[in-house]
């Protein structure tokens, strides 16, 4: 791995979206539309929206990078820009995380975006802090990034890249603590929910909403979303083909 150009990977990656006024209003905007619609939806039971509101900051950004990383990667390879890439002094490693750092510095803008629209705006009661809250949504944000560059190695076009979505990202909806509490799952389907990356970004996400800091039990769900993304980016690299068939 070189930092130097895992750098300028990341820099091509920014300069391509800056170019890319959809992608980004999508990346940025999406999230807090979303947000506010449920808000619109619970209006008239606040309480609904303060429980449900945490987890879908969680939930919103993951999916949304998900899609756009995946189908972004599937282009590179097919257009044959990556194996262009490939003939320079780079890895796969630098490749995906220079991909991963630029969605990364995104997903910060996202962050900040919906979590002051969501609490400064519709009123999302939560004990923690504002900043807190956005360090999380960050990491959620980065999770869903990995998990598509992740899950591109795997298609050969882009619409096979978008039906990588539901087969990955669904069963984590239902089973992260969204609709029914982890605990209350039957056994089998709360041992698996114990494997899924997005089960501890929604903990992550409610722990802060409880006022558990970063230093107490949501610490340890962060480290665990960390980790998530460090083995999507490695087996990513180890998996990343450099064109499609």
């Amino acid at each position: 791995m070189t930092p130097r150009v895992t750098f300028a990977i990341a820099a091509r990656v920014l300069a391509q979206l800056r170019r890319d006024h959809r992608t980004v209003a999508m990346l940025i905007l999406l999230p807090a539309f979303f947000i506010s619609l449920m808000w619109w939806i619970f209006h008239d039971s606040p309480r609904v929206f303060d429980q449900a509101g945490g987890p879908l900051l969680a939930v919103f950004p993951s999916i949304i990078m998900f899609v756009v990383t995946s189908v972004t990667t599937l282009r590179e390879r097919s257009s044959g820009t990556l194996s262009r890439l490939f003939t320079m002094p780079m890895s796969k490693l630098d490749f995906l995380l220079g991909y991963a750092l630029a969605f990364a510095l995104v997903a910060v803008v996202q962050a900040v975006v919906v979590v002051s629209i969501s609490l400064y705006l519709l009123g999302l009661d939560i004990q923690g802090s504002a900043w807190q809250l956005g360090v999380v949504a960050v990491l959620d944000g980065v999770l869903g990034a990995a998990l598509g560059l992740f899950a591109s190695a795997f298609a050969a076009t882009e619409f096979q890249a978008v039906q990588m979505m539901p087969a990955i990202m669904i069963p984590q909806i239902l089973l992260c603590g969204l609709f029914v509490p982890r605990e209350h799952l039957p056994s089998v389907l709360h041992a698996i929910s114990d494997v899924l990356p997005l089960s501890y970004a929604v903990d992550a996400v409610l722990g802060v909403a409880k006022g558990n800091g970063l230093t107490t039990g949501t610490g340890g769900d962060t480290l665990v979303v960390a980790a998530f993304i460090l083995a999507a980016l490695g087996l990513g690299a180890a998996t990343l083909k450099r064109r499609t068939a």
